[in-house]
């Protein structure tokens, strides 16, 4: 049986999601914040960039924003997952990045290490608590993540993926500061100064979805963020430019296998 918790940490930046998946299967999709996953139980495939991956107990998989991905268990049996989702400034700042365009990003999609493993697990818990002393609290994801960055972790410079004369970063912000509107086709065509047809051949050649597919999974991540931050799930909805509160609420049942209610 399916059963997935969401749970804010006192550091708004850092979020957990506790899961016991069988049944539920996520399809090709994209997160805006970092997912490091630690598989406790079962086994988990996944397909990211053309390769297909699997992944048992004591194995971590580092997942950066924008990329995407698939999820589902292996077997019937399902798998157990507790999962780090970490807005990816808060990794910048752990990284101490010097210049501008640097990023912060991972040598290992998946990593086997017990030294590592155990760590974040113990702080997964220990951050799911509700009585331990704030500067405890405070203090620990330095601690527990800076150990998974010393070890995994570089450094590089971002990515720039053209697309006409912007590129997708810069479209990106754009719909994140028009989510709320009915975008049309033609505008998203003309900011980037290429004809409809050319725009959807670029941007699914680009980023791999439709710019539907791609702006409703943006419009979800941010209706998480929103519901995570403690906006109530009507506003969210009206917000991220949902017709109402009940297809919102469809759409993000479908997505992560939960209502809107449980996030918390």
């Amino acid at each position: 049986m399916d059963k997935v918790d969401y749970h804010t940490t006192q550091n708004k930046e850092i979020n957990l999601i506790n899961a016991n998946y069988q049944n539920f299967a996520f399809q090709r999709h994209y997160h805006l914040d970092f997912h490091i996953g630690l598989i406790t139980h079962g086994e988990q495939k996944f397909y990211h960039q053309g390769q297909s991956h699997q992944v048992g107990p004591g194995q971590m998989v580092i997942m950066p924003p924008d990329e995407l991905h698939d999820g589902y268990s292996k077997s019937d049996s399902g798998y157990q997952v507790k999962v780090f989702s970490i807005d990816p400034k808060w990794l910048s700042d752990l990284a101490d990045l010097k210049r501008s365009g640097d990023i912060l990003s991972f040598n290992q999609l998946v990593v086997q290490d017990p030294r590592v493993f155990a760590p974040l697990v113990h702080l997964h818990n220990s951050l799911a608590l509700h009585n331990l002393p704030q500067l405890t609290k405070d203090c620990l994801p330095y601690e527990g993540l800076s150990q998974l960055f010393e070890r995994y972790g570089s450094i590089e410079q971002k990515n720039c993926i053209p697309l006409g004369n912007q590129s997708v970063a810069t479209l990106k912000e754009f719909l994140m500061e028009n989510l709320d509107q009915p975008v049309r086709l033609e505008q998203l065509s003309e900011l980037c100064q290429l004809s409809p047809t050319q725009f959807q051949r670029h941007f699914k050649a680009k980023v791999g979805l439709t710019p539907y597919a791609w702006l409703s999974r943006l419009r979800l991540e941010q209706g998480m963020r929103l519901l995570k931050a403690g906006v109530c799930g009507t506003e969210v909805a009206l917000q991220i430019g949902f017709y109402d509160q009940a297809h919102f609420s469809k759409a993000f049942k479908s997505t992560y296998g939960v209502p809107p209610s449980q996030i918390s």
